[in-house]
């Protein structure tokens, strides 16, 4: 006597999905910490598509393998500045889909603050120094390659005295300055606009950008066109 059953055939292991690997370009000049970072990504299931000592050669690389993730330090050849971040900055303009990790002994402020200033999704800002575990340095990885954002302390407190300390005049185009001036003077719009030879209209919009920037929002006691003149004044004294 016999009988069947409805069983199936199990799946081989090997046939189970695999998570997707994450695909990396690093840039750093060091040869030692260059090779230590292909070793630790490659141990940790990364597949390191590049590993280059400069900026030039790490912007060609990106292109060349598009990326998921790139890892990229400060300073770099030739003048070992901000050549580095400069290029991460590059990245998160032409690459948007690419997460970006800086690992530097440095916090650049102006440049940290602009990497910033676009979007804050899959980014990230750590100091070499500080990384106590290698386990917790690449969870950031995957982290700021899943959408987070991963900054150092001490980099968002140098940021925020940044911030505190800012000047806000010194955004102020050159344009935008000399409109100022002459409200200084006591001109009217109509007044600016001949001394300037620009349209009122022109005259109008720059006002308006100085106010904003200035952070002087619509208010119906406080004479706007005063308070950002005495902005400037304080600036002088």
């Amino acid at each position: 006597m016999s009988s069947s059953t409805g069983s199936t055939t199990p799946t081989p292991a090997s046939a189970e999905p695999t998570a997707q690997r994450i695909s990396v370009v690093i840039a750093e000049d060091s040869v030692l910490l260059r090779d230590g970072l292909v070793r630790l990504l490659g141990s940790a299931g990364f597949d390191v598509a590049a590993a280059c000592p400069d900026a030039e050669t790490f912007l060609r690389a990106v292109q060349e393998h598009q990326p998921d993730l790139v890892v990229v330090d400060v300073r770099m050849p030739p003048t070992f500045t901000s050549e580095g971040i400069k290029a991460a900055l590059v990245v998160r303009e032409q690459h948007p889909g690419t997460a970006v990790m800086v690992l530097s002994q440095y916090v650049e402020e102006e440049y940290a603050t602009e990497l910033l200033a676009s979007r804050t999704r899959s980014v990230g800002y750590l100091l070499k120094d500080r990384v106590a575990d290698t386990s917790d340095f690449v969870d950031a990885l995957r982290e700021v390659h899943g959408g987070g954002t991963v900054l150092d302390p001490e980099v968002v407190a140098q940021l925020l005295t940044r911030a505190r300390h800012a000047d806000p005049l010194a955004s102020l185009t050159p344009r935008e300055h000399d409109v100022l001036d002459l409200m200084a003077q006591g001109r009217t719009n109509s007044a600016i606009a001949a001394q300037l030879y620009v349209s009122e209209g022109a005259v109008e919009k720059h006002v308006s950008s100085i106010f904003t920037k200035l952070d002087l929002p619509p208010t119906e006691g406080d004479h706007r066109r005063v308070l950002a003149v005495l902005r400037r004044l304080e600036q002088e004294g």
